[in-house]
């Protein structure tokens, strides 16, 4: 039957073309943004974890710029400690230098007395952002002081910031409240040769005086012309268990510093795979994408045509009246 108020054909051929206009405007909407699944409507589950992933991207962002001044951090009191060890093996050599019989022992002092200096300056100047992990100068003593070195995620959606610690009371050079609390300013037992019998005295020794609130009780490492042969052999040793420490704080800071620089690779290698992820479920494939675009053109163009056939049909109707 044809009909002058229903036109069935040309009804048919307008809703085969929203329908394609409708697929234009997604594929056009994902070839300009680049998404499969931009907003929740598109794919509200793909949508919730790419979300999720990205906020958590960020934060892993902000623990690779952690790292970096943690990094940083430890690089300076690493450079601090390494530069005093050199110093305080050059104290040493100068001792042994003095236990030579005949030797000038108050130049030798003048030459400690400036290595000692350098000390004093390495120990102050080995700060970054404020945080000086050699030099104390306040009344709280050296403590654990923590880095951040990771975000995690776990399978039940709980969220943690891992940290890293370090002592900075092992690495303290001088300390203004507490000689105690300095490797350079507490007293170091040991065990002597006594100058006025053959046997072994027990004696303290600390190498340098800084003025700090509570003295070390011990001699200061420093030498005269009467300094006698056993007390010089006793700064010796002395010297070397403050060597021994500095070396073993250094060798911790180096395994702190290595741990940073393989958490900071790691980090950016899971940032990269996760921004992958994310990838996989919303990115739209262009090459997919493009070729529906002409796809769909084609049959635009082809459905415009079906309309027009459809509407001339009306038109026909006329001729059967003439």
């Amino acid at each position: 039957m044809t009909s002058m108020m229903t036109n069935a054909a040309a009804m048919a051929a307008l809703q085969t073309l929203r329908d394609i206009n409708s697929k234009m405007e997604t594929t056009q909407q994902r070839i300009s943004s680049g998404y499969r699944v931009e907003t929740a409507s598109d794919n509200a589950a793909y949508w919730s974890i790419a979300t999720t992933m990205r906020s958590d991207n960020k934060a892993l962002s902000t623990v690779q710029d952690a790292l970096g001044l943690g990094a940083a951090k430890t690089d300076t009191a690493y450079t601090g400690l390494n530069s005093a060890i050199n110093v305080v093996t050059e104290i040493k050599s100068k001792l042994v230098a003095a236990r030579e019989p005949g030797v000038d022992k108050n130049k030798i002092n003048e030459e400690l007395k400036e290595l000692k200096n350098q000390l004093q300056s390495i120990a102050e100047s080995a700060s970054f952002s404020g945080e000086n992990w050699l030099f104390n100068d306040t009344t709280v003593p050296p403590g654990t002081v923590e880095m951040v070195g990771s975000f995690n995620r776990a399978s039940d959606g709980t969220v943690a910031v891992e940290t890293l610690e370090f002592n900075t009371a092992t690495s303290t050079l001088i300390d203004k409240n507490d000689a105690m609390d300095g490797i350079l300013t507490r007293d170091v037992g040991v065990t002597q040769p006594d100058p006025n019998t053959t046997s072994t005295m027990l004696a303290s020794y600390f190498l340098l005086d800084s003025s700090s609130t509570t003295a070390a009780t011990g001699t200061e490492i420093k030498l005269d012309g009467s300094t006698p042969p056993a007390n010089i052999d006793g700064m010796i040793s002395a010297v070397d268990a403050m060597l021994s420490t500095l070396t073993d704080s250094a060798a911790t800071l180096g395994s702190i510093n290595s741990r940073i620089d393989m958490q900071d690779n790691f980090v950016a290698t899971l940032m990269d795979v996760i921004d992958k992820g994310i990838g996989r479920l919303v990115d739209a494939d262009m090459n997919e994408e493009s070729t529906k675009l002409k796809a769909l053109q084609t049959q635009q163009q082809l459905g415009i045509q079906s309309l027009s056939i459809a509407n001339s049909n009306a038109e026909n109707i006329l001729a059967l009246f003439k």
